[in-house]
């Protein structure tokens, strides 16, 4: 079974990714994370150290030949695994992205996630972009401005395939997250989950 984690930069996807997979674990599942990177930390850090920043198309065209390759290599993996899948990042948000940037959505990544096995669920944590804002500066290991958070939250909500996400509150504590996230996993396969939740409604 594979889930997906989407959101915005800061709103703790590759954190709680981790604390799942453990949970799962302790409880005697099978589960692995597998991240699907597109590079934007590393190009950031090497264009804020040469002072030049790509444009948006060159970018794209970096990001997305890293993304896709990540998640063709994911899905390889995941076909050969039998448990639970958590996948940090995925094509939707390379999509999303684009809308953020302004390009157009094009026609081979949304094909590309047609042929894809789908994901048992998408699950997006929600966050505002003040609050994503701040975690990052305080990480300090990465920089985002407030209004790239926000145009990167509003290209996840304009996304077609965002209505059938699920949402979880991103802003709990790291406890509470991972129990919304537990109860998802429980829904879709109790065995999977290896304990007992209540139902979490699709928003």
């Amino acid at each position: 079974m594979i889930i997906v984690l989407t959101g915005i930069d800061g709103s703790g996807k590759s954190t709680a990714a981790r604390a799942l997979v453990a949970a799962v674990r302790a409880g005697g599942g099978k589960a692995v994370l597998l991240n699907n990177h597109a590079g934007r930390r590393t190009m950031s850090i090497v264009s804020g150290r040469l002072g030049v920043r790509l444009p948006g198309r060159l970018a794209d065209g970096i990001e997305t030949a890293f993304r896709v390759w990540n998640v063709l290599v994911s899905h390889v993996r995941a076909s050969r695994f039998g448990g639970l899948v958590v996948m940090d990042r995925h094509l939707y948000c390379q999509l999303a992205l684009r809308n953020t940037k302004g390009l157009p959505r094009g026609r081979f990544l949304p094909w590309l996630l047609s042929a894809l096995p789908r994901p048992a669920a998408v699950v997006h944590l929600e966050l505002d972009p003040a609050e994503a804002h701040r975690r990052i500066t305080a990480r300090g290991t990465d920089a985002e401005t407030l209004q790239d958070l926000t145009a990167f939250r509003d290209g996840y909500r304009n996304l077609p395939e965002y209505e059938s996400f699920i949402k979880v509150d991103a802003a709990v504590p790291s406890e509470e997250l991972l129990g919304s996230l537990r109860r998802v996993i429980h829904n879709l396969s109790p065995a999977v989950a290896g304990h007992r939740g209540a139902v979490t409604k699709r928003d």
